[in-house]
C-alpha cells in the first residue's frame, strides 16, 4: 500500500511562488516516478512535471522555465518549486507515484493564483 500527502498549497498573487511538498510512504520501489499533475475547474487533469528515481524531468510546456520538480530519495518526497505563477494556474494540484504499471494519488491541494 502506497499513500501520498501533499502539502504547501495556498493564496499567492501572480508573480509569486509556492512550493509543494509530496511524501510517499508504504512499499515505494527505488524506481518509482513521481509526477505532479493538476486540475482546473471544468478542464482534465493535465500532467504539469514528472521525475524519475535517477533525476530525468518532464515539464508541460506552460510552466517550463517557472516550475521546477525535485525529489528526494531518502525521503521518498517530490517537490514542486513554482515561480513567477499565473492566474491560469490556478487548480487543485495532485501528486501522482508510479510503479509496477499501477498508479497511486495524494488528496491534492488548491493552488489559487489571485490579486
Amino acid at each position: 500500500q502506497v499513500q501520498l500527502v501533499e502539502s504547501g498549497g495556498g493564496l499567492v498573487q501572480p508573480g509569486g511562488s509556492l512550493r509543494l511538498s509530496c511524501a510517499a510512504s508504504g512499499s515505494i520501489a527505488s524506481f518509482a516516478i513521481m509526477g505532479w499533475y493538476r486540475q482546473a475547474p471544468g478542464k482534465q487533469r493535465e500532467m504539469v512535471a514528472s521525475i524519475s528515481s535517477g533525476g530525468r524531468t518532464d515539464y508541460v510546456d506552460s510552466v517550463k522555465g517557472r516550475f521546477t520538480i525535485s525529489r528526494d530519495n531518502g525521503k521518498n518526497t517530490v517537490y514542486l518549486q513554482m515561480n513567477s505563477l499565473k492566474p491560469e494556474d490556478t487548480a487543485v494540484y495532485y501528486c501522482k507515484l508510479t510503479q509496477f504499471g499501477l498508479g497511486y494519488w495524494g488528496q491534492g491541494t488548491q493552488v489559487t493564483v489571485s490579486s
